[in-house]
C-alpha cells in the first residue's frame, strides 16, 4: 500500500482576468501548500474503488484518466481520510486527485513521465497540477501553467471557515466577477502582483500582494486587528485566513473568532 498526505493550498493572492477561448479565466495567483493535509491510500485492487469519501468524484476521475493512458484497466482500491473542509476554497479535492495519481502512476509497470503526469492532471482542474510540484508556485493562465517561487515559510496561520451557510459555488462567484466587470485592469493588478511579489523576503512582506479579486470578507479585517500581518480569503472562498508571525497570537485569535466558523491553526508546508 502506498500512502501520503494530500495538502491544502492558500491562495495568497489571486487576480482574476477576463475569460478565455475555453470559458476558463485567466488567473495570476500565488499558491502555497499547508500542512493540514487529507490522507489518500492507493494500492491495486481487482477493480476501481474509492471509499472513506463518498462525494467524491476527482479521485475516481484522476485514476480513471491514468488508466485509459497508460492502456490498462484501473485496479486501484483508493482510500481517502479527510481533514480539510469540502468546498472551502482550500483545494482538497484537487490535492485528493493529485496525491492519487502519483500514487497509482508510480505502481504502474511503465509510470508515466512527470511532464504527461501534470497534462493529465491539468486535465482534472486548474488546481490539480499545483499538487503535484513542491514549494509555492506562481500560478497563470487558468492556474495550471507554474513557476516555482522563494517564499518565506516561517509563519503561523489561522483558518476561519464560515458556518453561517451562504457558500456559493465557484460558478457563481465567478458569474459575479463577470457581471461588475471585475477583469477591467487586470493587466495593472498583475503587474502590481509581480512586482509585490519580487520584493518579498521576510514573512511581513506578504502583506504588500494585492488582495484576492474574486471574494472579500469582513473577517479578514478583524484577524487583521487581532495580529495577523496579512489576512484575505482563499480561492473563490469562504474560508478565510489570517498569517501570524507568533504562534501565542495566532492561538490567541483563535479564540476570538471560534464563533465565527471551523477554525484551524496550521503552517506552510513545502511538499506532500
Amino acid at each position: 500500500m502506498s500512502r501520503a498526505p494530500a495538502t491544502a493550498k492558500l491562495n495568497l493572492a489571486l487576480v482574476v482576468g477576463p475569460p478565455r477561448d475555453d470559458g476558463k479565466h485567466e488567473v495570476t495567483t500565488v499558491l502555497q501548500r499547508l500542512a493540514l493535509a487529507d490522507r489518500v491510500d492507493v494500492r491495486p485492487g481487482q477493480g476501481l474503488t474509492v471509499e472513506g469519501f463518498a462525494e467524491d468524484t476527482l479521485v475516481r476521475a484522476a485514476l480513471t484518466a491514468l488508466a485509459l493512458e497508460a492502456n490498462i484497466r484501473p485496479r486501484w482500491l483508493a482510500r481517502i481520510t479527510k481533514r480539510i473542509p469540502v468546498a472551502a476554497g482550500l483545494g482538497g479535492g484537487s490535492s485528493d486527485a493529485a496525491t492519487a495519481l502519483r500514487l497509482a502512476n508510480d505502481t504502474l509497470d511503465d509510470p508515466l513521465p512527470r511532464e504527461r503526469l501534470h497534462e493529465l492532471a491539468r486535465s482534472l482542474g486548474a488546481d490539480v497540477p499545483f499538487f503535484l510540484a513542491q514549494g509555492p508556485q506562481l500560478g497563470e493562465g487558468e492556474g495550471a501553467s507554474l513557476r516555482p517561487l522563494e517564499l518565506p515559510q516561517d509563519y503561523f496561520v489561522l483558518l476561519v471557515a464560515s458556518t453561517d451557510g451562504h457558500k456559493r459555488s465557484t460558478e457563481d462567484v465567478y458569474r459575479a466577477f463577470d457581471a461588475k466587470t471585475g477583469a477591467d485592469g487586470y493587466d495593472e493588478r498583475r503587474a502590481a502582483l509581480l512586482d509585490a511579489l519580487a520584493r518579498v523576503q521576510r514573512p511581513r512582506d506578504l502583506a504588500a500582494l494585492p488582495p484576492n479579486d474574486l471574494a472579500s470578507s469582513p473577517l479578514a479585517h478583524e484577524l487583521r486587528t487581532l495580529g495577523a500581518f496579512r489576512a484575505d480569503v482563499t480561492g473563490a472562498g469562504p474560508t478565510v485566513y489570517g498569517l501570524f508571525h507568533h504562534r501565542d497570537r495566532a492561538e490567541a485569535a483563535r479564540k476570538r473568532v471560534r464563533g465565527r466558523g471551523r477554525t484551524w491553526l496550521t503552517t506552510p508546508a513545502w511538499y506532500g
